[in-house]
């Protein structure tokens, strides 16, 4: 053997034991990898839990399509909310029965003399009751709220006495809830149902004068104070007589 080919053959050697050094390497941790556990999967957290169930109408008559249970976890909404409320509002079923039972009250105390008698008196006592409804709904629950950034839904309390919650009942409807978790005056329930009055003096020819729009400005807040209260006290109603009717 040359002296030339002795440092070839060290040469090789070296590459040699490099490339099994590495082959080992490489089998320890493929046998590390292949043997590690598998990953965990986390369970998909619940959803947080929905309000209780709330009845679509009060009576069997009156709209609850805006009543929400409590301010727990209060969480503001969209646009798209409010209009979806007023238009569930105002397409109810229980809406046309109220602009029925409101159309037919006008012509009895015949209310409004140009609309005059008979179907198609009544017809348009009915179309005129509907529309207050209807404006009145879209101006208080969608629009202005949505202006104000302020809250359409009533907030049951649901505790304390009796007269406690019924000034808070009363009082929602001055003072209500905005979309940044505060209080603040209800200028959508007001303003709305001023509108929708204002609006109205376009088809109640008769009246149309400022004493008028004052008393149906007054009746239509008036009747919103009633339902606030049907609103808080309907749960305990509705337990009292299905334990009245068992």
């Amino acid at each position: 053997m040359t002296n030339s080919t002795i440092p070839l053959i060290i040469l090789l050697a070296s590459a040699c034991s490099a490339s099994l050094s590495f082959a080992q390497s490489f089998e320890v941790v493929s046998e590390s990898v292949s043997g590690a556990p598998a990953s965990v999967s986390v369970a998909p957290q619940p959803p947080p839990p929905s309000p209780p169930f709330e009845s679509k109408r009060i009576l069997g008559l009156i709209p609850n399509n805006r009543t929400w249970p409590s301010l727990t976890d209060y969480k503001p909404l969209t646009t798209k909310e409010k209009f979806a409320i007023a238009k569930e509002d105002s397409f109810d079923r229980g809406t046309l029965m109220l602009a029925a039972l409101f159309a037919a009250d006008g012509q009895m105390t015949n209310a409004n003399r140009s609309f005059g008698q008979g179907m198609k008196g009544y017809a348009q006592y009915f179309g005129a009751s509907y529309g207050d409804l209807v404006i009145g709904n879209y101006m208080s629950e969608a629009i202005y709220p949505t202006l104000f950034h302020q809250d359409p839904r009533y907030f049951r309390r649901g505790v304390g006495s009796t007269w406690s919650r019924l000034g808070y009942s009363i009082g929602q409807t001055f003072w209500t809830h905005t979309d940044s978790d505060r209080t603040q005056f209800n200028y959508s329930e007001i303003l709305g149902n001023s509108t929708a009055v204002a609006v109205s003096n376009l088809y109640y020819q008769d009246n149309r004068s400022v004493g008028n729009s004052t008393t149906k400005l007054g009746m239509q807040i008036g009747v919103d104070m009633a339902s606030n209260v049907l609103k808080e006290f309907w749960p305990d109603l509705s337990r009292k007589f299905r334990k009245h009717s068992q």
